[in-house]
């Protein structure tokens, strides 16, 4: 499941090229070589694991019941092992709804927040809940519903922070000039 790709967030690989590569928003294709397209392509590669991260995100959200009334259970299970509020449907639909759309940010935040505020024993019964679940949809019997659900967690905080980091917008003049400056002085 990819985010869909929108023209508000394709503005930040916008600015990247313009500044990179010194191509106008506005340029049309035909004055395009091939090295500008070559170009076009490293920028895109650069920035395409925080659009990778989102739509992982999405799949591993997808793989749960979907919140409707025969999910119900899943989602009120979920709920009390977990001890946070933060992941069931009602609470974290809007911010679903914006990674759809290519803004993953708000979504990881939460996501991470959720995590956060788990206790361990919290973690292990959560992980069982979404374990029990998975193991019940993708049928596999013969796995551990815990280990999965630990597996699923770790993958669902690991991605969230891979959210994030893809959107730090770093990627400014001087603070690569910083980062080059500071490993030549190693």
């Amino acid at each position: 499941m990819l985010p869909e790709v929108r023209p508000h967030v394709s503005a930040p690989l916008t600015d990247q090229l313009e500044h990179q590569l010194g191509l106008a928003s506005g340029l049309e294709a035909g004055p395009l070589d091939v090295e500008r397209v070559a170009g076009i392509a490293v920028v895109a590669a650069a920035h395409s694991g925080g659009y990778a991260a989102i739509g992982h995100l999405l799949g591993l959200l997808a793989a749960l019941p979907a919140p409707t009334a025969a999910g119900e259970r899943f989602w009120s299970d979920l709920w009390r092992s977990s001890g946070t509020a933060y992941l069931l449907p009602a609470n974290i639909r809007a911010e679903v709804l914006r990674a759809l759309a290519g803004e993953g940010t708000p979504l990881a935040r939460q996501i991470l927040s959720a995590v956060d505020e788990m206790t361990p024993p919290q973690r292990v019964a959560a992980g069982e809940v979404i374990g029990q679940a998975l193991v019940e949809s993708d049928r596999l019997p013969d796995l551990k519903t815990q280990v999965i659900g630990e597996l699923w967690l770790r993958d669902l905080e690991l991605t969230a922070w891979r959210v994030l980091h893809a959107d730090r917008r770093s990627d400014d003049p001087a603070g690569r000039r910083a980062f080059f400056e500071a490993w030549t002085s190693v």
